[in-house]
């Protein structure tokens, strides 16, 4: 009796035993290695510097949220990890990237159907759409280092551009020739729908409903759609070059006696808050894009209307560029193309001829690619913030995507109003009447845009405008 109670307490023990070396096998802890940015060594050898790019913070009901932020000095500011950091677990959800043109692995479509589904289509034409292939990551999901790729021909034979210059810099190894900037009709399928719903706000279309994304992108159609230069062959005038100025709104700008220099050039950037009338001679007059979200374009309505921004540039040449973070951008730029009141939500039963004039069409419009937007995340702007709990609310400023995707787009890219290191010299705004201090918000890390700034500048691949 005494034996068969040992053998049941020893059989009880090693079971107990079995379980707790699972459970801690289990609840191991998910790693995420990246390395730290390394400093621009250069960066105190211009003491003089630029101002900064715009932005609105978030919605309002979170824009008293702050963070306090280190210095310019601080290690904070990751970098895209290295080839041997990305080895290690295979994960089904975030391949790592293995060339430049990186594709990532489609899932099964959704069960559910529409009938719009036919009409739109995947990829077709020159566009490569993603291609199934087993990767290897350490990465959380949340990052999607894996893109969609495309082949679409150069615009010219400029042998001094962005693409001809960049293999030789550091940023040779980040930089994705192949990589939509925008999206248009032909990118909308059911797989890709899935796909990207893995990721949220400007990064992805997790949120936005099926059939609200193809009726949306249905309307962008045209080959004015997919290219940011759309009309080059009639503005070229025999160049080989695109030069495009790129605006922010930064109070360096004020006194800078810059406008003529800035309309000089073949296109014009600008961005959310961007007051003209009685700053031409600081600021020039011209606008080919306007990049916003709808978001940051109804909060600078409200927050500039009494410094002159009743709502983005009106002219014939202007695009307007959308930068999508929620429904209301799909809604929006549908209404727009149609010339229809808002259907639902924030803006429901608004007039989008209001804010883009009576003679906007559909060929227009344009709107970043959500794989866009996130490779610059990951590949340019890969903040600390990602491993806190603001993550999913980061991404680059308004202004930061928008002279990313202008050197994607152009061969020769000169940067104004962008922050600097001497930022507090200058107020928030080329527009303040009096002096507003820069402010730092948790969705933004506007100090490591200011020192990818001076690393694109050293590097020759932009001209960041100093202040003498």
């Amino acid at each position: 009796m005494a034996f068969n109670s040992k053998l049941v307490l020893a059989g009880f023990t090693a079971g107990s035993l079995l379980v707790y070396i699972l459970c801690v096998k289990l609840e191991g802890p998910l790693s995420w290695s990246i390395e730290p940015l390394r400093h621009f060594h250069g960066f105190s050898q211009e003491p003089n510097s630029s101002s900064r790019d715009s932005e609105e913070p978030l919605d309002r009901k979170n824009s008293s949220e702050r963070w306090s932020r280190p210095s310019p000095a601080s290690t904070l500011h990751p970098q895209l990890p290295s080839a041997t950091a990305l080895q290690g677990n295979t994960s089904a959800h975030t391949p790592a990237p293995t060339s430049e043109t990186q594709t990532a692995a489609e899932p099964q479509a959704p069960a559910r159907s529409t009938s719009r589904s036919a009409a739109v289509g995947g990829t077709r034409g020159s566009t490569r759409g993603p291609t199934l292939k087993p990767q290897r990551s350490t990465e959380p999901p949340f990052i999607g280092d894996a893109y969609m790729s495309e082949d679409v021909p150069a615009q010219t034979n400029c042998t001094d551009g962005v693409r001809s210059r960049v293999a030789q810099t550091e940023f040779g190894g980040r930089f994705l020739r192949h990589i939509p900037v925008l999206q248009w009709a032909n990118h909308v399928s059911r797989d890709q729908y899935l796909r990207l719903t893995q990721y949220p706000g400007a990064h992805g279309w997790e949120g936005v409903d099926y059939n609200t994304l193809v009726e949306a992108l249905s309307v962008l159609n045209s080959s004015a759609n997919r290219q940011m230069l759309d009309d080059w062959s009639s503005r070229s005038n025999g160049s080989e070059c695109t030069r495009c100025a790129v605006v922010g709104n930064g109070g360096i700008l004020k006194e800078s006696g810059k406008g003529q220099e800035i309309d000089s050039h073949h296109y014009v950037f600008r961005t959310n808050g961007a007051v003209i009338k009685g700053f031409e001679q600081d600021v020039g007059s011209r606008t080919t894009h306007y990049t916003f979200s709808t978001n940051t374009l109804m909060n600078s309505m409200g927050s500039y209307a009494g410094l002159g921004f009743t709502g983005p540039p009106l002219s014939q040449e202007t695009r307007y560029v959308f930068l999508p973070e929620h429904d209301r951008d799909y809604l929006l730029v549908k209404a727009a193309a149609t010339h229809t009141a808002v259907e639902r939500g924030r803006e429901r039963a608004k007039d989008p001829t209001k804010y883009f004039g009576e003679d906007v069409t559909a060929e227009k419009l344009k709107m970043y690619h959500p794989d866009f937007t996130r490779y610059l995340r990951n590949r340019f702007l890969r903040s600390g913030t990602l491993k806190t709990k603001y993550k999913s609310i980061y991404r680059p400023t308004t202004g930061a995507v928008m002279l990313l995707a202008a050197l994607h787009s152009c061969d020769q890219v000169s940067a104004y109003g962008f922050m600097t290191p001497d930022y507090k010299n200058y107020s928030d705004h080329y527009y303040d009447r009096n002096y507003h201090p820069v402010g730092f918000y948790v969705n933004h890390d506007m100090r490591m845009e200011m020192t990818l700034w001076q690393q694109l500048h050293q590097a020759g691949l932009m001209r960041l405008y100093m202040h003498k």
